[in-house]
């Protein structure tokens, strides 16, 4: 059954459901099966350019669904991932970790609908004044990097401010939460933690499992000192981590402590070195399935709490 509504809309999806932009994870592959499932599948675009273009290739390969890349702003080749996204008519952007001002232009001058994180309400009208398709309210809950509001917050907040559409971001795994972000004034959600856990994604096996094998108290936020911190399974690697902060480091030392660390865990699966990055929703996650699977598994469950 398709769910028509404001975000389906301005994505040409038939589920209200984004795939996180998971760096080493968000691949051509997971995100064509994303896509193809009915939902906007994201590819990461944090890689070199030549990478990027070579997921995109693969997922069209795939499926002729639309999909987005994600654009980490801060990255020293955002510029070149911009006029990939521009040159491969790109059909999404979702940004982050920055101010999309500078390309705004540029993305949409080639059709691309461009939807930013926004970690507070100043920023959502500020992208909202400045284009943007839509916003993306993410709460701390989520995996990976995280702002200070939880979605409980800061979804409403956003909603009251601006008249496009809204995705809530951070915590959510089941249908009840679709439900409950919806009556906070979503009308869209994006996940990422439940991805991790399906067949299809490229992340190693052990990491995956520490996903399924997660509890409700199993996930820790490092890199505080720096100003950017990072929400994690409690694995070796993040008790090292908080080990090595309470030393206090400088901000050089801690980047370089963590340098790759991502990489590693999705690669190598190896947790004394690697990154286990996730959600609050691990919890929540209970088996490893198809992409096709997780997403018909959340709509009936969103349906069935109408």
């Amino acid at each position: 059954m398709d769910m028509r509504n404001s975000i389906t809309e301005v994505l040409g999806i038939k589920y209200p459901i984004i795939q996180g932009g998971m760096a080493w994870v968000a691949d051509g592959k997971l995100a064509a099966s994303v896509s193809e499932a009915g939902g906007l599948g994201i590819i990461s675009g944090a890689a070199p350019v030549d990478v990027v273009k070579g997921e995109i290739e693969i997922l069209r390969s795939i499926t002729d669904k639309n999909f987005g890349v994600n654009i980490m702003l801060l990255a020293e080749n955002v510029e070149e991932i911009v006029d990939l996204c521009c040159e491969q008519k790109v059909p999404v952007v979702t940004t982050g970790a920055g101010n999309p001002a500078k390309y705004m232009d540029k993305l949409k001058k080639a059709g691309v609908k461009v939807i930013p994180v926004a970690p507070s309400c100043a920023f959502a009208k500020r992208f909202e004044a400045m284009g943007a398709d839509a916003i993306i309210a993410e709460g701390m809950e989520a995996g990976g990097h995280i702002g200070q509001l939880t979605t409980m917050t800061l979804v409403p907040q956003i909603c009251d401010v601006v008249s496009i559409p809204v995705i809530a971001a951070g915590g959510i795994a089941d249908g009840r939460g679709m439900r409950a972000c919806e009556a906070l004034g979503a009308s869209g959600f994006q996940l990422g933690t439940i991805f991790l856990a399906s067949d299809e994604c490229r992340a190693h096996e052990d990491y995956k499992k520490a996903v399924v094998k997660a509890k409700d108290i199993d996930t820790v936020v490092t890199g505080r000192p720096t100003g950017h911190p990072v929400r994690g399974l409690k694995n070796k690697f993040a008790r090292k981590m908080l080990d090595f902060e309470k030393t206090h480091p400088t901000i050089e030392e801690i980047e370089k402590f963590a340098s790759g660390s991502l990489r590693i865990a999705v690669l190598e699966g190896d947790e004394r070195r690697g990154s286990y990055m996730a959600g609050q929703s691990a919890g929540m996650v209970k088996e490893i399935k198809p992409v096709a699977k997780i997403i018909e598994g959340l709509m009936e469950d969103y349906n069935k709490r109408g």
